[in-house]
């Protein structure tokens, strides 16, 4: 099943001018092993600082209630403006970063996607291997994303299953994002694949957080995601993430 959903074309961006700045504590939001509850459980995700930086896509000429087709998150860098999606979400046209979306309202700003970070099997051949992609994001005034609501670490490399992740997103049947910790397990050499009930079409790009606070998978890769809602899939991120990652963030 295909997680993206494009917006109708004939609405009308709602664009909010506001920022709120917020103090975001610079300590990751650490889970035990375990994870914060029952494993492969899907909940509504409360309103937080780990939360604040996921947010969801938008199109042009989407309004921002109803208007969202994929998910995305904030990751730490040195330019301070950088996302972190699927590449099937990024497949052209103008889109907007909405982080902590809820009900039609941006608390935390609309920020335009500028520049987009997609590996060259994914821009050549959509090689499902490459299905990440970064963006760099448009200031407001003096102000960046990660001004705002922190980022996330990105690491790759990392073991499969090594640790419980939460992942967070929003499908497109709603208007606030589902959460749900598990353990990964490895789908094959490439991808790497998890149990959550409840993430359908709009949750691609949703961020496999671990217990340190860093991305170590991107809902998407395998059928763009998975073809039920029950298990979704990630690339197992490695040196061609880690690429576009450095080009993004200019470190």
């Amino acid at each position: 099943m295909n997680r993206i959903t494009r917006p109708p074309g004939n609405r009308r961006h709602a664009f909010l001018g506001a920022v709120v700045l917020l103090a975001v504590t610079s300590s990751s939001v650490a889970a035990a092993d375990g994870g914060p509850g029952p494993l492969g459980v899907t909940t509504d995700a409360v309103v937080s600082a780990r939360t604040s930086r996921v947010g969801a896509l938008f199109g042009a000429g989407g309004a921002l209630e109803g208007g969202h087709f994929c998910t995305a998150s904030v990751v730490r860098s040195k330019r301070r403006n950088v996302i972190v999606t699927a590449a099937h979400c990024l497949a052209g046209g103008p889109v907007w970063f909405v982080p902590g979306y809820r009900d039609g309202q941006a608390p935390y700003g609309v920020w335009k996607v500028t520049k987009t970070y997609i590996g060259d099997a994914w821009s050549g051949d959509q090689d499902e291997d490459s299905d990440v992609a970064f963006a760099s994001l448009e200031s407001i005034g003096d102000v960046d994303v990660q001004d705002v609501v922190g980022g996330n670490g990105f690491a790759t490399g990392r073991e499969t299953g090594a640790t419980a992740v939460t992942v967070t997103g929003y499908p497109n049947s709603r208007e606030t994002p589902i959460t749900c910790t598990n353990k990964p397990t490895v789908h094959s050499r490439t991808q790497q694949r998890i149990e959550c009930p409840g993430f359908t079409g709009g949750t691609s790009g949703s961020p496999w957080v671990n217990g340190d606070g860093d991305v170590v998978g991107v809902l998407g890769g395998h059928e763009q995601g998975g073809s039920t809602a029950d298990v979704s899939y990630s690339v197992a991120l490695g040196d061609e993430a880690a690429d576009l990652y450095r080009a993004a963030s200019g470190d």
